[in-house]
């Protein structure tokens, strides 16, 4: 797979794609979404107003407008294409990648993410097979202010956060463009100036090195929380106020309690909750145990926003950072979620708790973390796990629609081949350490071959 990927555009920009791609990209998209106006916002990466001038070359020689928000978060994006009722969009970001990444995510009417199944493939198509013929009426860049309203929508949520002591780590990504409208100088921020080049750290808060600084930054200032975003926002992480990383599905945990308590001032019409088919057992029981019905789908946000749309969930979660939100389009949030968050430990903090209690109510079980092993072979090896474990004993669930999840009394494992890497992606969980490890070796002996 080259530069179109399974939920975006992206790659190494003017190796993997260039100027020419971005035109080509804005010229086939009014034809692929039906419309004639399209909103564009950007991150501030170097490579951005160039990709921005060329896609939008590209959307006016096919006839349509581009309707131009400039500097935005992904979030943001999804917010103005649904509450301005755009049939498409684009966000040029390469999100948490290095900075010679580039790239584009495209929503089409609703905020509906275009993934490869869903459009990208015929776009693809468009871009390196089909003769591009200029129209004589040629459309016009427009700019709209986003910004304000986008603000408006997340002050609703906002509280008085002035009894919490709060570290928030920018990235030097485009979360800086609204966090101190939002929140104000009480908070201490850290890479909270735009910069592209991302001096400080790679805007991936995945990546244990990337979030040193704010682990640090949450002891030295005695703070409740810790809170990371990506480089385009749609992502978030958090650290509790001993410095530690928090495995970011157990955040679903926490938040369904916010959702299913009279802090929330939404309508509640359904108590269906939707995760990722590598979410901890530890996530999944404590909904249960609160009264919501937790839905395992495909990892991604193509896959996660029609599926959240489906089953009417109030929210959803990945163990990658994102979060999405009934209220917010169906789509994801890292600066909203982090807003619920906050709300949720201004309460704890009121009752005497901390994040770390909360946590620790909620976690239950031994988790390896995602390991990757480089794979060519990826569906055979998958196989042979699979056949290993079932023939040995009957599962009480077995998922196969994103890799395999294979559950027992006290253990479950999911594993799941990367869409764009020769990678297979292994998560063991177990009520113990002990059985995590045995667990884990006898996985690793199977996949030996293989590599």
């Amino acid at each position: 797979m080259g530069v179109f990927k399974a939920y975006d555009i992206r790659g190494i920009y003017n190796k993997d794609w260039n100027k020419e791609t971005a035109y080509a990209v804005g010229f086939f998209l009014p034809e692929l979404l039906k419309t004639d106006k399209i909103l564009v916002g950007h991150d501030a990466r170097t490579s951005s107003d160039e990709i921005f001038h060329y896609l939008s070359e590209g959307i006016t020689d096919a006839g349509a407008d581009v309707w131009s928000i400039g500097y935005a978060t992904t979030p943001m994006v999804y917010f103005s294409t649904s509450y301005y009722n755009f049939k498409g969009s684009v966000q040029i970001t390469a999100s948490h990648n290095p900075p010679e990444y580039n790239g584009l995510k495209i929503s089409r009417e609703n905020s509906l993410p275009v993934g490869y199944e869903s459009g990208l493939k015929e776009l693809e198509h468009l871009v390196f097979n089909e003769k591009i013929d200029i129209k004589k009426d040629k459309g016009r860049v427009y700019s709209l202010e986003a910004k304000q309203d986008y603000l408006n929508f997340l002050k609703k949520y906002r509280e008085d956060y002035s009894d919490l002591s709060v570290s928030m780590d920018c990235s030097n990504g485009m979360a800086a463009i609204l966090v101190k409208d939002l929140f104000g100088g009480s908070i201490h921020y850290l890479y909270d100036e735009l910069d592209g080049t991302f001096p400080n750290h790679e805007p991936n808060p995945l990546e244990e090195e990337n979030v040193r600084d704010l682990k640090k930054a949450v002891l030295q200032n005695k703070s409740d929380i810790g809170i990371i975003y990506d480089g385009d926002a749609d992502r978030v992480m958090f650290v509790d106020e001993k410095g530690k990383f928090i495995q970011p599905d157990l955040i679903i945990g926490l938040m369904t309690g916010y959702f299913f308590s009279p802090e929330y001032k939404g309508e509640l019409t359904t108590k269906n909750i939707l995760c990722d088919i590598r979410t901890s057992k530890s996530t999944t029981d404590y909904i249960k145990n609160l009264g919501g019905i937790p839905n395992l789908w495909k990892v991604g946000h193509a896959y996660a926003k029609v599926k959240l749309r489906e089953i009417d969930a109030v929210f959803g979660g990945e163990l990658a950072g994102h979060y999405y939100f009934k209220d917010f389009y169906f789509c994801d949030s890292g600066i909203l979620t982090s807003i619920i968050v906050l709300n949720v430990l201004n309460n704890l903090k009121k009752k005497g708790s901390t994040f770390s209690t909360e946590i620790a109510k909620i976690k239950k079980y031994a988790n390896s973390g995602e390991m990757n092993f480089r794979i060519e072979n990826k569906a055979e090896a998958m196989n042979e796990l699979r056949d290993h474990f079932v023939s040995a004993e009957k599962p009480l669930v077995f998922l196969d629609f994103d890799g395999y999840r294979i559950e027992y009394k006290d253990w479950w494992f999911n594993v799941r081949p990367s869409n764009t890497e020769p990678y297979l992606r292994l998560i063991i969980e177990a009520s113990d350490e002990r059985l995590l490890k045995e667990k884990t070796n006898i996985i690793k002996n199977l996949l030996k071959k293989y590599q």
